[in-house]
């Protein structure tokens, strides 16, 4: 399996360029203001997004200025989401680095997540890349109604596997889709082409966020089980075949646990034995797997190249990953 760097071979120049363009955007006169935005840069993470963005106009055509617009723009959005994120759920460390809010408080984390959205549409209005403002802020909006979708369910707990797969769409697939659709835009025309790469995205992002969940039960050997969606009520694939698979009275049972007592670590104790009765790691694994070669099979489309590649084995990169 390749490794991140590996994958990133075909764009290391772009990626590179990326980051002066992605520092350079964020420039403030505040001086707290660039301080933080040091902060964000030196504890960047995976930078799968800018990544999807590159790979795919590299794919269809040849990368411009448009391309690192989008990426930055991306970028932008995504960190400003991450911060806001971290602020919502009382989060003090994310990738075991101390969140803005955990350092700064809430109220300068909340002003920073508005001053990067700001940052991120006057850059795609300053160089009049509106078709690329229209993917990118639909996704956005996506996101927040699945994060709201998400909250909605997690006080009432009558989540449907149906359901779910809105939420995980909306929340994080559609950015890695707008991800794809931005690049592929900002290099050719032909909407077929940019709808096929949103829809390669798209793909991708739901078994990206499926992994995601399977780390709460241990899945993989990444470690012992966290539970930290069910300290937070929220009931993620494994859980919602288990229930789904189990009797009315047993459901319940479960159900009452994470309402009254999902702090307690019997209450995930007994989660993790009706998902493991139940077989539910091993189901949601199996419908990553299922949107991991329905990716594939959408990247078919495009012209092979090492780009296109490299875009494959990304896939496969997210549904292996350890972290």
């Amino acid at each position: 399996m390749s490794s991140l760097k590996e994958l990133q071979h075909p764009i290391k120049e772009e990626l590179r360029e990326f980051e002066q363009h992605f520092g350079a955007s964020m420039n403030s006169s505040v001086p707290l203001l660039n301080r933080i935005t040091h902060y964000i840069v030196k504890r960047k993470g995976k930078q799968v997004r800018p990544m999807l963005v590159f790979l795919s106009a590299k794919s269809l055509g040849t990368i411009r200025t448009e391309t690192h617009v989008a990426a930055s723009l991306i970028e932008l959005l995504h960190t400003a989401s991450l911060i806001h994120d971290d602020v919502v759920d009382d989060s003090h460390k994310r990738r075991n680095v101390f969140s803005i809010n955990a350092i700064w408080k809430n109220k300068i984390a909340v002003l920073v997540g508005d001053f990067f959205y700001a940052k991120g549409f006057l850059l795609a209005l300053k160089h009049e890349q509106y078709d690329m403002l229209q993917i990118i802020s639909e996704a956005v909006s996506e996101m927040s109604e699945g994060e709201l979708t998400q909250m909605d369910k997690a006080r009432k707990l009558d989540i449907t596997e149906d359901v779910y797969y809105d939420i995980i769409r909306r929340k994080t697939a559609s950015m890695l889709a707008a991800s794809c659709a931005a690049g592929a835009a900002s290099v050719t025309k032909d909407k077929d082409l940019i709808a096929n790469m949103k829809a390669f995205g798209m793909s991708a992002g739901m078994a990206y966020q499926i992994k995601d969940d399977l780390f709460d039960y241990g899945y993989a050997n990444v470690g012992k089980p966290t539970g930290n969606d069910i300290k937070e009520k929220k009931l993620t694939l494994p859980l919602i075949h288990a229930l789904n698979q189990t009797d009315q009275s047993e459901c319940k049972h479960i159900l009452k646990l994470i309402k009254k007592h999902s702090e307690k670590r019997s209450t995930r104790t007994a989660v993790f034995d009706i998902v493991k009765r139940h077989n539910g790691i091993e189901y949601a694994a199996e419908k990553m797997h299922f949107y991991r070669d329905e990716a594939h099979q959408i990247l078919k489309n495009i012209p092979s190249s090492e780009s296109q590649l490299a875009l494959a084995n990304l896939i496969d990169f997210m549904t292996t990953r350890k972290a």
